[in-house]
């Protein structure tokens, strides 16, 4: 099966290799479908984020705040020029919408 477009899937390794996503066009925009594995990270943002929870849970704390657990079909919104803390306990799947 071939596709018509000449847009290639972006793939992206972060965290030697514990956190992968695919870039994807969607109706929202861009976005990334990702996965972590178990582990703590910290990301940082040039633009807003939106960030939804496939499957799995994470505790997410956003600059200066506290940690806060979001779970499957939870999102949350991480503005753009800051970082951002996540701790997961198990693998998580995720979509993040960025633009």
């Amino acid at each position: 099966m071939s596709n018509s477009s000449d847009e290639s899937i972006s793939h992206n390794v972060y965290f030697e290799g514990k956190v992968q996503s695919l870039g994807l066009t969607t109706a929202k925009g861009k976005a990334t479908l990702g996965v972590m594995k178990k582990g703590m990270y910290t990301f940082t943002t040039s633009s807003p984020e939106v960030m939804v929870i496939v499957e799995g849970s994470m505790q997410v704390r956003l600059e200066n705040g506290l940690f806060i657990n979001y779970t499957a079909k939870n999102e949350f919104t991480v503005p753009g020029g800051s970082s951002f803390d996540v701790v997961c306990d198990d693998d998580v799947a995720y979509l993040c919408y960025y633009g």
